[in-house]
């Protein structure tokens, strides 16, 4: 299983963990029953703090998710959804929150899985081309130059020069700092 898919299993997780909980999440509990997650019953108590962990898994994928995507909405809806839950958990119950938190954490995951899928970057790239994994990068600041690696599989947002330490992000319109200062182009954008 990829890491970039966490936010979503983790989401769908949180949504059956709620809804095995018919006592807790009475609004969830004819999910659960049409689900055959009556069996759950008597792991009410377990499955609350499952609920929980997966909350935060979730909030754990969506910032894994952000920093491939650079998307702020799904961060913020999955960060609102996941203190809503933990308030309406350790600092006043309220049923309310707790649906909202859930239905933020659905909507965040569901917003990072339409950017997954229009993202070439996410796809793998098949080796049958040739693509070029090395790229000489120019420090604009001091004109050091050094080969280094790329990532087969995503975009580098920041880079440290060796020479004199500055830290280099894309210009605007590129997706990572290679397209910007490299010899070569990063490997989403050679497939491209």
């Amino acid at each position: 299983m990829k890491i970039i898919f966490l936010d979503k299993i983790a989401a769908i997780g949180a949504l059956l963990a709620a809804s095995a909980c018919p006592a807790c999440f009475p609004l969830l509990a004819v999910v659960g029953s049409a689900l055959g997650l009556s069996f759950l019953r008597p792991y009410e108590g377990v499955m609350i703090y499952v609920f929980l962990a997966l909350v935060l898994l979730v909030f754990i994928g969506s910032i894994v998710s952000f920093l491939k995507h650079r998307r702020k909405i799904p961060l913020l809806l999955n960060a609102a959804g996941s203190l809503l839950i933990f308030l309406a958990f350790y600092i006043k119950f309220m049923a309310f929150l707790i649906y909202a938190g859930l239905f933020l954490l659905l909507a965040g995951a569901f917003l990072n899985f339409l950017k997954e899928i229009k993202c070439k970057s996410c796809k793998t790239i098949p080796l049958s081309k040739s693509i070029i994994l090395t790229s000489k990068i120019k420090c604009p600041f001091c004109g050091y130059v050094k080969e280094e690696a790329m990532s087969v599989n995503s975009c580098q947002h920041f880079y440290e020069c060796s020479n004199c330490k500055k830290i280099l992000q894309p210009k605007d319109g590129d997706c990572c700092v290679f397209c910007s200062y490299g010899t070569v182009k990063c490997p989403p954008k050679q497939k491209s």
